[in-house]
C-alpha cells in the first residue's frame, strides 16, 4: 500500500504543470525542404495539441498510442521513420518538448517549432 502511494504521488509530481486563461504562443513549422510557416496563436489551450487545432492553417494527423497521438503528418507532408528514418520533431522555446502533443503544456509567451527531420544512423 505504502508502494502504490508513493507511486502515485510521484506521479502527481511530475505531471507537466499548465497554465490557465489566454496566451499568446507561435507555432513554426519546418518542412523537409527547409521551408518555415509561423502560425501566431491566441489560445485559451493549456496543452499543445488544442493550441495546434487552433492554429488558422495548420493540419496535423497521427495514430494515437499510450501515450497520446504520435505526429506523422504536418501541412500534409508524411514522415515515414520506417522507409527513410523521418519524423517530426517538437520544440518549445527551444529545447526539445518532454511531452507528447497531448501533454505538452502551452504559457504565454511560448515558442513552438514542429521540424522535419530525418536520422542520422
Amino acid at each position: 500500500m505504502i508502494v502504490l502511494a508513493a507511486v502515485v504521488v510521484t506521479g502527481i509530481l511530475l505531471q507537466p504543470k499548465t497554465q490557465k486563461g489566454s496566451k499568446n504562443i507561435t507555432i513554426e513549422v519546418v518542412n523537409s525542404a527547409a521551408e518555415s510557416t509561423v502560425y501566431s496563436v491566441s489560445t485559451d489551450a493549456e496543452y499543445l495539441e488544442q493550441a495546434m487545432e487552433e492554429a488558422d492553417g495548420l493540419t496535423f494527423s497521427g495514430t494515437e498510442g499510450d501515450y497520446g497521438m504520435m505526429v506523422d503528418t504536418v501541412n500534409g507532408e508524411t514522415a515515414v521513420y520506417d522507409t527513410d528514418g523521418a519524423y517530426w520533431s517538437f520544440y518549445v522555446n527551444g529545447e526539445y518538448c518532454n511531452y507528447g502533443i497531448s501533454e505538452q503544456p502551452v504559457a504565454d509567451g511560448d515558442a513552438f517549432r514542429i521540424v522535419y527531420e530525418t536520422a542520422s544512423w
